[in-house]
């Protein structure tokens, strides 16, 4: 068994078992037009982490472990956007509004599409959540078992919304749960220092933290 040099303590990594999920890294939450930036965000901070996320990504590729990738997306119909979701603050344009890249958030559109850098590969498995985990009405949680995952890896955006609720979410089914920091980000770089803290506090109560390096690292000497 290899591992991890992580926080809190070190992760004993089991390459057999582990997955990487990569979390909404779509082009209305990084790129300039798209729904983040109507928001009021700089999305500038979540394009600088593509280059780490893509060699993540090819690090898992590499040493045939699967990689998942997510989008938040609902559909043309609105049917599964609850109000709360859709009404929430004053942006310039709401979910399912149509904007520069389409409609916003809606399965299909060009906003809602994962960036071309980090696209997912044929036979890559691709989830498409209507909230902010990602095993909330989807079938995230049977494609694991399927595969025969018991411990996953993170990256992706944002850390302490759709992140750090999924990673929640597979803590509490069992899972253990590894963040790559520096994969990860939020436009808020307070936010993200506070959610990647409270994941590994207290004995890492909800998942382990390291670096892509170290990740990788561990993979190579697995």
């Amino acid at each position: 068994m290899a591992e991890i040099e992580a926080q809190p303590f070190a992760f004993a990594f089991k390459p057999e078992t582990t997955a990487l999920i990569v979390i909404d890294m779509q082009r209305d939450f990084a790129e300039p037009g798209g729904f983040g930036a109507s928001l009021g965000n700089d999305v500038s901070r979540v394009t600088a982490i593509v280059p780490t996320v893509k060699r993540l990504i090819e690090g898992f590729r590499a040493a045939g472990l699967p990689v998942i990738h997510t989008m938040e997306c609902h559909r043309p119909d609105l049917s599964d956007l609850p109000p709360a979701k859709r009404n929430r603050g004053n942006p310039s344009i709401r979910i399912g509004d149509a904007g520069p890249m389409g409609r916003v958030l809606i399965a299909g559109e060009l906003g809602t599409a994962i960036l071309e850098e980090l696209a997912p590969l044929p036979g890559e498995i691709v989830i498409e959540k209507p909230g902010k985990g990602a095993f909330y009405a989807t079938g995230l949680g049977d494609d694991l078992k399927r595969i025969g995952a018991r411990q996953l890896v993170f990256a992706g955006v944002t850390t302490e919304v759709c992140v750090q609720t999924t990673v929640r979410e597979a803590n509490d089914r069992g899972y253990e749960c590894l963040v790559a920091e520096d994969a990860t980000e939020s436009y808020f770089p307070e936010f993200k220092a506070a959610a990647l803290a409270m994941i590994r506090a207290q004995g890492a109560i909800v998942g382990w933290t390291a670096t892509t390096d170290q990740v990788l690292e561990g993979i190579a000497n697995a």
